[in-house]
């Protein structure tokens, strides 16, 4: 069995461990929800500061041309491109997540072939994607259909099929999807596909390109550390991207925006995919979040991150299954297929529990159930700033809080508008 002195030992030993400096992180928290908000970067409250009261505040609209702000959607894509395995210039931050699904599924069923009325996802798809997919099929005349846990989706990939959209991490129980193996399933069966990398990009190596995936999407406030509401990305395989125009044909798309034309001419690549005004402030705050991630190239990049990782996750794993009784572990033991999360489940109290850890300085979150699926505690380690000794003390604690009975308090079941 592992003790506390054999994680703080792994963590004196740990390369990535000056890296945990770039956050301001609260004193006595364990923060383990960084899959779904990042961290703050030390370097953000200055960098904003900068934006508003220099940039914005003395050089007034001249910021656009001489801070480049309209270049700041491109040169942070750009950055993302790097985490993500994709080229300069074939990534550009814009809009939510939401919005950049609805943009790459009318384009993906745009160049569809002729006779393809089926867009397939999976049942366990974060709500959004499958929100904007339901509102994209009722656009096309199309049938949205869902794969039920377990099934595979080359078990669905039949002659109707347009676009195959899956999340290449899967949100409430971290299991990954074979990116590579499952687009070229679908290519062979003429299918195009849409990854989302929300819970990837910055927790997992990813390989857009080497995988040859056709479009993704993925937001900028989690691993990315890009705050509240940061701008998402979209990317589209360069084979595709100047194959459509996307439908939402904002100015900032336009071939020539301030040319003041009348009629829209989309722009070359990926440039298109811009719709409206790009948010400056928030676009300079997600670049300091990306800029953690690029920080750590000299300590061996994503391929360390993700062996940290991997040591982190199975590490929480095996403290629960060995200290603490009555958990299932949701999330893949097999390390090929586990993103960067541990998430369990029980049959009651499983809100409450997270409530009682948070008042104890653990910080996770929980995912109620749904169609027969159970509630999760999810617990996200980011090997950027999570040591292995807060893997070992958040363990314990839920030690304590399960023999104690604490989570039993009613005050910790009182539901918040956020969980």
């Amino acid at each position: 069995m592992t003790t506390r002195n054999d994680a703080e030992k792994r963590d004196a030993d740990d390369p990535l461990a000056p890296l945990r400096d770039l956050f301001d992180l609260p004193e006595g928290t364990i923060y383990l929800d960084g899959n779904s908000l990042g961290a703050l970067p030390r370097a953000t409250a200055a960098r904003v500061q900068e934006v508003v009261t220099g940039e914005w505040g003395d050089a007034l609209i001249e910021s656009w041309n001489s801070a480049g702000w309209i270049a700041l959607p491109h040169r942070v894509g750009d950055k993302i491109a790097r985490l993500v395995g994709a080229g300069a210039g074939e990534l550009v931050v814009a809009d939510s997540t939401s919005v950049n699904v609805y943009k790459v599924l009318k384009a993906a069923l745009g160049l569809a072939e002729p006779g393809r009325d089926v867009i397939v996802s999976e049942r366990t798809n974060f709500p959004t994607d499958l929100y904007i997919a339901q509102s994209v099929a009722r656009e096309h005349g199309c049938e949205l259909v869902l794969l039920e846990p377990g099934e595979q989706p080359a078990d669905r990939l039949d002659e109707r099929v347009a676009v195959l959209m899956l999340t290449h991490v899967n949100y409430r129980t971290g299991a990954m999807w074979d990116m590579a193996g499952i687009t070229a399933q679908a290519h062979e069966r003429g299918v195009l596909t849409v990854w989302d990398l929300c819970h990837s990009a910055g927790a997992v190596p990813v390989d857009l390109t080497g995988a040859g995936a056709d479009f993704a999407i993925g937001c900028g406030y989690k691993f990315l550390n890009g705050g509240p509401g940061a701008p998402a990305y979209v990317w589209a395989s360069p084979r595709h991207a100047d194959r459509f125009a996307q439908p939402l044909s904002g100015w900032m798309g336009h071939a020539a925006p301030f040319a003041f034309t009348t009629d829209y001419e989309p722009a070359p690549g990926i440039a298109r995919y811009v719709s409206g005004t790009p948010g400056v402030i928030a676009t300079a705050a997600l670049e300091c979040g990306v800029d953690t991630l690029l920080a750590a190239e000299p300590y061996g990049g994503l391929a360390a991150l993700r062996r940290k990782s991997l040591e982190l996750t199975r590490l929480f794993a095996d403290l629960v299954e060995e200290r603490v009784p009555g958990f299932a572990i949701e999330s893949p033991r097999d390390d090929e297929r586990r993103g960067s999360q541990v998430c369990l489940s029980r049959p009651e109290g499983g809100y409450a529990i997270v409530q009682a850890l948070i008042a104890r300085g653990v910080v996770g979150d929980f995912r109620v159930g749904s169609d027969g699926l159970p509630d999760i505690l999810r617990f996200g380690v980011t090997p950027l700033y999570t040591r292995f000794v807060d893997v070992w003390d958040a363990v314990e604690q839920l030690r304590q809080v399960m023999e104690s009975a604490e989570w039993r308090d009613e005050r910790f079941d009182q539901r918040l508008a956020v969980t």
